[in-house]
């Protein structure tokens, strides 16, 4: 009957034009005529479980109808629950596909899901395929390995898929196909994936003194919206205060004029359709700090640490600059100093110039003195006495040495670094 015929309805212009007045006066389908003329029989039209005695007509007249718009056989695909679903970010989805064969469908099983990604420009992807009693899922690279069929044995009936660890890149439109010739059918959901909110933040923007203004901020970067937003205050002091009530829904709280009451704890909850997350915020509310007191010590600070870094860059230069001035003193080259001469020379010369010294003067001036006799030249190991004169000397004045012919003698001396002084 399903095949190779038309259902009995569909078999007389007549009674197809009685079908479409009865379904406008009658909504609900379930109609019943009975007339009085001759020519017109009753037709009595009832989709009750117990008058059904085939595989077609057990098919809802909705479903006869879509039957008649192109479908082919008596396979059919049952609606699902729901044609959206929403998962959060990383769940596993269930996408049902449940389907019944009529015996007049003979032809090969073939069963195919397609996704049909939000932009329209991209290629619809198939993402696993059953044909032939073999399963192929790894069509579409992003979803390699995170699609699996709920039954091991799709031909039983149940062509429903898993998806596991959702991403973002998963949303879209997912179409399961059921070929078996004559019949053909599909059904689609479309999947849609949110971020659960994760890792709110509580934060408090402005001092905290009485008086002033601050801000009380809640965020959940990551949670797809829509969010939602509820403030709440923690015991002792449960009370929200009367000010802020008009933004206890608020993701920010401005606070005006701040009190000393305000002080407290506070929850924020965040929410979305997937999950929700919140934050506790901790507000103390002080009297105003000595702000020119506060600006004054930072100043001296800033002041004694700069002049503590100069002297400390001085004192670097300095040590720098002397260890600089010793390296060069060490590494410079003298000029060799010739010896000096030895002192039986100098006595020598000591000596003549006595001689000559007495040999100018006359006889007369030479009188208290007393030749002095040298047996030897003294040598370098033994210095001479020091000849005393045998007068006193406070009876020879300066000008009459020299007008004696003195002649003043330089003894060289040698300093430790054996240089002639």
């Amino acid at each position: 009957m399903c095949v190779g015929s038309q259902p009995a309805w569909r078999t007389s212009p007549g009674l197809d034009m009685q079908s479409t007045l009865w379904r406008k006066k009658n909504p609900d389908m379930n109609m019943e005529r009975k007339g009085t003329d001759s020519k017109r029989k009753s037709l009595q039209i009832n989709t009750s479980p117990e008058k059904r005695s085939s595989v077609c007509t057990q098919l809802s007249r909705r479903r006869r109808w879509k039957l008649a718009r192109g479908l082919t056989g008596c396979l059919r695909i049952l609606p699902p629950d729901a044609s959206l679903i929403e998962k959060a970010k990383g769940d596993t989805v269930h996408l049902p596909c449940k389907y019944t064969l009529a015996t007049e469908d003979q032809g090969p099983l073939d069963i195919e899901w397609v996704l049909s990604l939000p932009d329209n420009l991209k290629v619809d992807q198939m993402i696993i395929f059953y044909s032939g009693g073999r399963i192929f899922a790894d069509y579409y690279k992003e979803m390699s390995g995170r699609v699996h069929f709920t039954d091991s044995d799709p031909q039983s009936g149940d062509a429903s898929i898993n998806v596991t660890d959702l991403q973002l890149s998963d949303i879209g439109t997912y179409q399961c196909k059921v070929k078996k010739a004559p019949g053909v059918h599909s059904s689609k959901i479309q999947l849609s994936v949110l971020v659960k909110p994760t890792g709110t933040r509580c934060s408090v923007e402005g001092p905290q003194e009485i008086g002033s203004d601050f801000k009380m901020r809640c965020e959940s970067p990551e949670a797809s919206a829509p969010l939602q937003f509820e403030w709440q205050r923690l015991p002792p002091a449960e009370r929200f205060p009367t000010p802020w009530l008009a933004e206890m829904t608020s993701p920010v709280i401005n606070v005006k004029n701040a009190t000393r009451e305000y002080s407290g704890t506070y929850r924020c909850v965040v929410r979305n359709r997937v999950g929700s997350d919140e934050c506790l915020l901790r507000l103390d509310v002080v009297p105003p700090s000595n702000t020119a007191g506060t600006i004054a010590g930072a100043v001296i600070g800033t002041l004694m640490a700069l002049l503590l870094l100069g002297l400390l860059v001085f004192c670097c230069c300095k040590k720098r600059k002397e260890e600089k001035y010793e390296k060069e003193v060490q590494h410079d080259i003298r000029e060799d100093v010739p010896p000096p001469k030895s002192r039986a020379s100098t006595a020598r010369s000591y000596v003549g110039s006595n001689h000559s010294s007495l040999g100018s003067m006359s006889p007369s001036n030479m009188e208290g003195y007393s030749k002095t006799q040298y047996n030897q030249v003294p040598s370098e190991d033994f210095e001479p006495p020091s000849p005393k004169p045998a007068f006193p000397l406070n009876k020879v004045a300066a000008p009459n040495l020299s007008r004696m012919g003195a002649v003043p003698v330089m003894i060289p001396a040698q300093s430790k670094d054996g240089s002639i002084v």
